[in-house]
C-alpha cells in the first residue's frame, strides 16, 4: 500500500489549479477561466501553458467583487 504524504490542504496552498480553485471557492471552472483570461488579472500565474491562481489574491478579488 502506497500512501502519499505530500497532500496539502487547499487553504494551505499558495497557488491553485482551476479545478482546485473551483472546489475551494464554489465558482465554476469556466467562470474562473473567463475571469483569469483578462490581461489585467493580478491573481493568475502562467507557467508555460499551465494556469495557476494565486489563492490569497483570488480571495481578495472575490471579497471586493459585487458579482461575477
Amino acid at each position: 500500500m502506497n500512501i502519499r504524504k505530500d497532500i496539502v490542504a487547499l487553504d494551505k496552498k499558495l497557488c491553485l489549479t482551476l479545478e482546485e480553485a473551483s472546489i475551494y471557492t464554489g465558482i465554476g471552472v469556466n467562470k474562473l477561466r473567463e475571469i483569469s483570461n483578462n490581461d489585467n488579472c493580478n491573481f493568475v500565474l502562467w507557467i508555460g501553458n499551465k494556469r495557476l491562481l494565486k489563492r490569497e489574491l483570488l480571495e481578495k478579488y472575490i471579497a471586493k467583487s459585487y458579482s461575477l
